[in-house]
């Protein structure tokens, strides 16, 4: 046994969930160890920060550990954008994706999201976006009778309850946001706020491309809804708070940030160590749960490795406790279960209803890009990567026949979309026209003139031009829960470790695919209110990873990484794996906590409200804890 202390609770994973409960229940006396699979968090973010720096490839996952694209000489592999471009080699890709079938989905698709496998989880590259769901959201089956929406997929939770658990969330995170900013949104989507209810702290100045998209829109709708921009709720001081610094608008919130002005889970960890009564045991990769004859979970089980690439000194070690919590990530949580098959269990643990692994759903992003026109600069490549976007669109009568989107408003220009500014800096310098800014012609169109090559004066004064009117948008759509798209244990492929490798089933039904038409109908309609020119084009990305075709038009969509609805809370345990407090129905001693939890995922980012879902799952422990 590795530990002889005693303990009250054994959670699974150090990220914003895992942290949260075991904040919660350290504050309240019960002893907790934390599991944590990757290696020790760093005294200082220098280390992930030169990683960043000397990364070719600048993705969210660049800072951090493991840095090859060998799963199975990894220890804690995960999913990586390098990874996504060869999603269908096994060999690279964490997640194994084999080709898909054609009748699933539009053509069968690549699941498309990456996520951290370190102390503080994906929170380390997260943009800090804290969106609060709506009534509705909490209701798609009963509200929109929406297609693919049964009655199992609305949620059990009501909406008064979740109000009070936000604030909850909002003063831990520390989320920087108005009020009054957001009361708008009441009438549009029905967004409301506890009477007198007010941030932690004030909201984060809106940039030069916010204004001069809300100036654009003024007075537009679209589908019967309004279309206006509002600052969004984000997990960055715009004060002084907790040791930590004001914002000092680096653009790169995706993948670190480099002063901890953002919120990430090592500051609620660390507030969990502090209580004297949470420990934390990392590298420690936990395989399977061990239930007794009643299912009871009586151990965890797990393995200590020394490295995290092809890792020596491997032991199996194994803990108990009174309760314990899976809180690794919606994949990892039901890599873990299924995992966990006994003669007693052939299906896995918590598998009764046959909903683990199952309803496996994303943001899913339509991505669209624009130049202001001539004489209008915008000036992005500077503060956070996004500080407003358009919320009107997120609720609404059409959501009974497709998927709806919030657009998020990018503040550094092109980057997202082309790589930019190193592709249009290299096109003037060079004499290509990748970007399509060299010469300025409409996109689709035969170039009237030869491409520019310039150096000196002439091209820092192409550059200004051209890079200080970029901007883009990203639709970051609702995906309709589907069994089918799920998250299965390969036979065969194994990890550094010697632990079965995740196996994916991914694709869109017609709901969504109508969401991803109308994202591109209305971003284009914003573009052409605005005056700008659209630049978007898919028609030669047909190798990409994520290109599709629906109804005729090319898309490419990316992943949001907001992995979601693998063991969904409900109050059938025919249908659902855990209930309104994210205790598992078939195991009284378990709890699986995260965004797995959810239903739907409407169309916030999900952090905010998994973390509010954290907050009643640790009261649900300590009741639990005190019977």
């Amino acid at each position: 046994m590795a530990d002889a202390k005693t303990y009250d609770v054994v959670i699974v994973g150090a990220g914003i969930a895992g942290g949260i409960i075991a904040l919660e229940l350290g504050k309240q006396g019960k002893h907790v160890l934390i599991l944590e699979a990757g290696p020790p968090i760093p005294d200082s973010r220098e280390k992930y920060m030169e990683t960043f720096f000397l990364a070719a490839a600048k993705t969210p996952e660049s800072p951090y550990p493991p840095t090859t694209l060998a799963p199975a000489e990894e220890a804690t592999p995960r999913p990586t954008i390098l990874g996504l471009a060869n999603w269908k080699n096994a060999q690279k890709s964490y997640l194994v994706q084999p080709e898909p079938d054609p009748a699933h989905g539009p053509q069968g698709l690549p699941f498309a999201s990456t996520y951290e496998r370190v102390g503080g989880g994906t929170t380390w590259h997260w943009l800090g976006t804290s969106l609060r769901l709506v009534p509705d959201d909490l209701a798609m089956y009963s509200c929109f009778k929406a297609p693919g929406f049964g009655p199992a997929t609305d949620w059990p939770v009501e909406y008064a309850e979740l109000e009070s658990l936000y604030g909850r969330a909002e003063d831990e995170i520390g989320v920087s946001a108005s009020v009054a900013e957001q009361a708008p949104l009441e009438q549009a989507i029905g967004l409301t706020y506890p009477p007198g209810y007010q941030y932690p702290m004030q909201a984060i100045p809106e940039s030069m491309v916010d204004q001069a998209v809300s100036e654009g829109v003024t007075g537009m709708s679209f589908d019967g809804q309004p279309v206006f921009v509002t600052p969004t709720p984000a997990g960055r001081n715009s004060q002084p708070r907790d040791n930590r610094p004001v914002c000092a608008g680096n653009t790169n919130c995706i993948p670190i940030c480099p002063i901890q002005a953002k919120y990430d889970a090592t500051v609620t960890l660390n507030r969990a160590l502090n209580t004297g009564n949470v420990d934390i045991q990392y590298r420690s990769v936990v395989t399977r749960l061990v239930p007794d004859a009643q299912g009871r979970i009586s151990s965890v089980e797990y393995l200590s490795y020394d490295r995290q690439t092809k890792p020596t000194h491997v032991t199996a070690q194994s803990v108990s406790a009174t309760t314990y919590v899976l809180a690794a990530h919606a994949i990892e949580n039901p890599k873990i279960l299924l995992n966990s098959r006994t003669p007693a269990f052939p299906n896995g643990l918590a598998n009764r209803s046959d909903q683990v692994g199952r309803n496996l759903m994303d943001h899913v992003i339509y991505l669209s890009w624009a130049l202001m026109p001539e004489g209008r600069p915008v000036f992005p490549y500077r503060g956070p990567l996004s500080t407003s976007g358009i919320e009107s669109l997120r609720n609404g009568p059409f959501r009974s026949q497709r998927a709806a989107f919030r657009i998020e408003i990018g503040n550094e220009g092109w980057n997202f979309p082309i790589g930019d500014p190193y592709v249009t800096v290299n096109d003037f310098i060079n004499g290509t026209n990748v970007s399509g800014l060299n010469p300025i012609t409409p996109p689709g169109t035969q170039q009237g003139s030869p491409s520019l090559k310039l150096g000196g004066p002439a091209l820092v004064q192409a550059l200004n031009d051209r890079l200080t009117r970029q901007f883009r948008m990203a639709c970051l759509i609702e995906q309709s829960p589907q069994q089918e798209n799920r998250v299965t244990l390969d036979p065969v492929l194994k990890d550094g470790l010697g632990i079965a490798r995740p196996k994916i089933a991914y694709g869109f039904d017609k709901y969504t695919l109508d969401g991803f038409m109308a994202a591109k109908q209305v971003s284009s309609a914003i573009y052409q209110q605005m005056g700008a020119t659209e630049f978007t084009d898919f028609s030669q990305s047909q190798d990409q990873a994520g290109y599709f075709e629906y109804e005729g038009t090319p898309f490419v969509f990316f992943g949001a990484g907001h992995v979601m609805g693998t063991h969904r809370m409900g109050t059938d345990p025919t249908q659902s794996v855990v209930d309104a407090n994210q205790r598992a129905h078939d195991h009284d001693n378990l709890w699986i906590a995260g965004s797995g939890s959810f239903p739907t995922v409407a169309t916030p980012n999900p952090t905010l409200t998994l973390a509010a879902l954290a907050f009643k799952t640790a009261d649900s422990i300590s009741k639990a804890l005190s019977r």
